[in-house]
C-alpha cells in the first residue's frame, strides 16, 4: 500500500476524484454532502493496475480549513495535486503548495480536473511552473474529468509509477502513529486512525500515549476495511485501544513504541520561507496531525529556537511547519535541528548558538551530537533518532573520543594535585573527583581510572602506596630504632604525639606498611607478626594469655589485640577454655 494526501483549491473536484477512482465517499459527515464541500479529513482507497493498492487521504479546500488539510498531509509521504481546467491555479493551490513545500514533500502529481469544461493546458502549464520550484520538482500531470471518467485510466497508471518512486518503508524503525481521527465503537471501544510511516503495528502491542506515558494496549487492527494481525508501514490503519478511554485522545496526539521518542517543548530548528527576525512572536507549528502554538526565538538568519505549548514527541530531521493563523500565512518550514538544545542563560548565548546550528543539517549524525554533547547516554541519542553505533565508554554512557581523552588526562592530574596537597590521605574520594570533572555519574569515573592509578575503598590513588612524607617517614625511623629490641612494646599514645605521628600520620603509615596498627594507638613494626608466631610457638601448646604476653615480653596492651589478630589470620586458634595453640 501506499498513501497520498489531496490537495488543491476548494472546489477544485478533489473528493469527486477520489470518489471516482475508488468507487467510495470520502467525505464522512451530513453536511459535507449537503453542503457539497469537503469540511475535515476523507479516507478512502483502491486497487492499481499493478495490483498494488492507494489509499486517499482526502483534504478540504477552504482556507478556513486549512489546519485540518494539514493533519491529513503531515504525516503523508506523496501529494495528489488537484487543479480545475476551468479555473486555473488559485489562492488555495498556492497555500496548499506552500505547505508541501514546506513539509518536504518530495513525490506528487498532478490530476487537471474538469478537463471536459476546459482546455487543460493553461491550467497545465501554470500548475508545473508553480509547482517546479518547490520540493516536488518535476511531476507528471494527468487531465481526467471526475464526472465523465476520462484520463481514469491514465490517472491510476500514473499513480502506479508514482508508487514505484517511493523510497522503500523502514517496517523495523520504531511506531510513531500520529492521530488524525479518534471515535468509539460499540462494543469495541475506542479507535484512533492514523499513516503508518514507518515500523510495525501487531494486535496485543503495548504503545504509550505520547504526553502521559501512560501504556496502552492494542485490542485490534483494521486496514482497508479489514481486521489484521499486523500492519506494516506504509499503511492506513485503525487501531482498537484496550481499555482506553475516547476522551484520552484525539487527532494531534501520538502512540508511540515505548521508550524510543524524546518528549520536547523545545527545539531548535532551521526555517525555508519569510527570514527568522520577520517572524511573529507566536505561530502555530504543524508537525504529523498535530498542530501547537509555539513561541519564536529568532537565533540567526534561518534558525529559531521554538517554545512548544505542549511536548511532541520529534526527532532530529522532522519537517514541520509554521503558519500564522490570523493571517492565514504560512509562514515557511522547518527542520528539526535539536531536539534537547542547552539553555541561552548568558549574554550572547543565541549568536553563539547558531554559529552551532550553522553547520547542522537536519540529518542525524552520531559524531556530531557526541562532539557538541560530549558525554551522553545511548539512550537518549536513540530517542532523538540519532542511530547508535559506538561502544559506551561506561554504562550506557558514549562520549566524544577528545573529550574522553582530555577527561583522562584531567583525572590524573587532579589525584596527582590531591596527593601533594593531602600527602596523608590514601587517594582522593572518587565522589570529588566527579565533580571536579563535572562528570554526572560517578561509572565514569571508575572507567576513566588507569594504571598506574587504581580505585580503592571508594578512592583513587597510586597502585602502590608510595614514599611516605619525609616527616612520616622520619618518626617511623625513630620507632624502629627506639624499639628494634622490644619489637613487642608499642609506644604509648604521648609517645607516638611526641615522635609526631597523630592518627593521620599513623593511617599513612599503616597504608605504606611501615608501621602494624593492632588499635586506635596500638602501633608495632610491620614484621611483628611473624615474629609473634615464632616466639609462640617455642611454647608449650596450648599456651594462655598470661603465657605469650611473658614470652613476647610485652603488656596486656599489646598481646590481647595481637593474640585477636593472629586468630582472625589463622596463625593461632583460641579454644573454649581461653588458651590458644600456634596452627602449623
Amino acid at each position: 500500500m501506499f498513501v497520498v494526501a489531496t490537495a488543491g483549491h476548494v472546489d477544485h473536484g478533489k473528493s469527486t476524484l477520489v470518489r471516482a477512482l475508488t468507487g467510495m465517499e470520502p467525505d464522512r459527515w451530513a453536511e459535507e454532502r449537503r453542503r457539497g464541500m469537503t469540511i475535515d479529513l476523507g479516507f478512502a482507497w483502491t486497487t492499481l493496475p499493478s495490483g498494488g493498492t492507494v489509499a486517499f487521504v482526502d483534504v478540504p479546500g477552504h482556507e478556513r480549513f486549512v489546519p485540518n488539510m494539514l493533519a491529513g498531509v503531515g504525516p503523508v509521504p506523496a501529494a495528489l495535486i488537484v487543479v480545475a481546467a476551468d479555473e486555473g491555479w488559485m489562492p488555495q493551490s498556492a497555500e496548499h503548495l506552500a505547505a508541501l513545500d514546506a513539509l518536504g514533500v518530495a513525490y506528487g502529481l498532478v490530476a487537471v480536473t474538469r478537463a471536459d469544461l476546459a482546455d487543460p493546458g493553461p491550467a497545465t502549464a501554470r500548475a508545473l511552473a508553480e509547482i517546479a520550484a518547490t520540493s516536488l520538482g518535476a511531476v507528471e500531470t494527468v487531465p481526467v474529468s471526475g464526472l465523465t471518467g476520462a484520463g481514469l485510466p491514465e490517472l491510476r497508471a500514473a499513480l502506479d509509477r508514482l508508487a514505484a518512486r517511493l523510497p522503500a518503508p523502514t517496517v523495523d524503525d520504531p511506531v510513531r502513529l500520529w492521530v488524525d481521527r479518534s471515535f468509539t465503537v460499540r462494543g469495541s471501544g475506542t479507535v484512533v486512525t492514523g499513516t503508518l510511516g514507518a515500523g510495525r503495528l501487531r494486535v496485543g502491542d503495548e504503545l504509550e500515549l505520547a504526553g502521559s506515558d501512560e501504556p496502552v494496549r492494542v485490542r485490534g487492527l483494521h486496514s482497508l476495511g479489514q481486521a489484521r494481525p499486523e500492519a506494516a508501514a506504509v499503511a492506513r490503519v485503525a487501531v482498537n485501544l484496550r481499555g482506553t478511554p475516547r476522551h484520552r485522545l484525539g487527532r494531534g496526539d501520538t502512540l508511540l513504541t515505548p521508550g524510543r521518542f524524546h518528549r520536547t517543548d523545545l527545539v531548535d530548528v532551521r526555517l525555508t520561507g519569510d527570514p527568522a527576525a520577520d517572524l511573529p512572536a507566536t505561530l502555530t507549528l504543524h508537525v504529523g496531525s498535530a498542530a501547537v502554538p509555539v513561541r519564536v526565538r529568532p537565533l540567526g538568519p534561518d534558525t529559531v529556537r521554538l517554545r512548544l505549548a505542549r511536548p511532541l514527541p520529534l526527532l532530529v530531521g522532522d519537517r514541520a511547519l509554521l503558519r500564522d493563523p490570523g493571517r492565514h500565512h504560512v509562514a515557511g518550514g522547518v527542520r528539526v535541528l535539536d531536539v534537547a538544545p542547552p539553555p541561552l542563560a548568558r549574554r550572547g548565548a543565541a549568536a553563539a548558538r547558531a554559529k552551532v546550528l550553522a553547520d547542522l543539517d537536519g540529518r542525524p549524525d552520531l559524531a556530531g551530537e557526541l562532539r557538541r554533547r560530549r558525554l551522553v547516554r545511548a539512550g537518549t541519542l536513540i530517542r532523538m533518532g540519532v542511530p547508535v553505533h559506538a561502544a559506551p565508554v561506561a554504562g550506557d554512557w558514549l562520549a566524544d573520543p577528545g573529550h574522553w581523552r582530555r577527561l583522562g588526562d584531567q583525572l590524573t592530574e587532579e589525584v596527582a594535585r590531591h596527593a601533594r596537597e593531602h600527602p596523608l590521605e590514601p587517594g582522593m574520594p572518587v565522589d570529588a573527583l566527579r565533580q571536579r570533572l563535572a562528570l554526572p555519574d560517578r561509572v565514569l569515573v571508575e572507567a576513566l581510572v588507569r594504571p598506574p592509578l587504581r580505585i580503592h575503598a571508594g578512592r583513587v590513588g597510586a597502585a602502590s602506596a608510595g614514599a611516605l612524607p619525609e616527616p612520616v617517614a622520619r618518626a617511623v625511623q625513630r620507632v624502629r630504632a627506639e624499639y628494634a629490641d622490644r619489637p613487642f612494646r608499642a609506644p604509648e599514645a604521648d609517645r607516638l604525639v611526641a615522635l609526631g605521628l597523630g592518627p593521620r600520620e599513623i593511617g599513612a603509615a599503616v597504608r605504606a606498611g611501615a608501621l602494624l596498627r593492632l588499635a586506635d594507638t596500638v602501633v608495632l613494626l610491620p614484621d611483628a607478626l611473624d615474629d609473634a608466631v615464632r616466639v609462640l610457638a617455642g611454647l608449650p601448646q596450648p599456651f594462655t594469655l598470661s603465657a605469650a604476653r611473658q614470652a613476647l615480653d610485652t603488656t596486656r596492651r599489646v598481646a590481647v589485640p595481637l593474640l585477636e589478630l593472629l586468630d582472625r589470620r589463622g596463625a593461632t586458634r583460641r579454644l573454649p577454655d581461653d588458651a590458644r595453640i600456634v596452627v602449623t
